[in-house]
Order: C-alpha cells, then structure tokens, then sequence
C-alpha cells in the first residue's frame, strides 16, 4: 500500500488534528501548566475538522469542534496524529459560516 493512499470518513465519523500544544495553558502569573497536570474536571479541547464522513451534518472539514479528548481514539497518518470520533461526541463548532449565532462568543 502506497503512502498517498485516500482516506474516506465513514457515517457520522469525524477526523481532528490533535494539537499536543494546545493542551499546555499559562496561569495568570505566567506558569506554564502542562497537558498532563490533574485538574478537578474535565478539560475539552478545541481542534479543526480534517475530514467528515457523508452523515455528519452540523461538521465541515476547516471547522474547529470541541470535544473531550480523553476518550476518543487516535490514528496515525502520514506520521501525523489525528483523532476519531463520531459527530455526536462534539459539545460545540466553530466556522466563519455560522455567523450570527445568538450566543456572543467568538474564538
């Protein structure tokens, strides 16, 4: 098998990129809090969608999602990490094409 061999999302599947960066937060006295620190909840996390299957239907590919990453499962690629998961695993999206949402919040 090739290494330029397609990839297809099945069903409501979505494909992320996992960010191992992003996990790693500044407190307000400039400490840097590693991914890996307990904290008492949960920490979601936001990463852009690099591809969906034919049955998700609130996900585009370039829209950055927020999920928990500590239960969904990673695939290799290309040496590249990426995340599976189903649509429904997603708390929230965002897109430029959203527009006028009615919560106020932007990223």
């Amino acid at each position: 098998m090739g290494d330029k061999t397609p990839i297809k999302m099945l069903h409501d599947r979505i494909l992320v990129e996992l960010d191992r960066e992003s996990g790693e937060r500044r407190s307000s006295g400039g400490i840097v809090i590693p991914a890996t620190a307990a904290m008492g909840a949960r920490r979601l996390a936001w990463s852009r969608v690099v591809a969906v299957g034919p049955h998700a239907r609130a996900v585009e590919v370039g829209d950055k999602v927020l999920f928990e990453p500590e239960d969904k499962a990673e695939v290799e690629v290309a040496g590249e990490v990426y995340i599976v998961m189903r649509e429904r695993d997603v708390h929230a999206v965002a897109a430029e094409r959203i527009g006028d949402s009615a919560t106020g919040l932007y990223l």
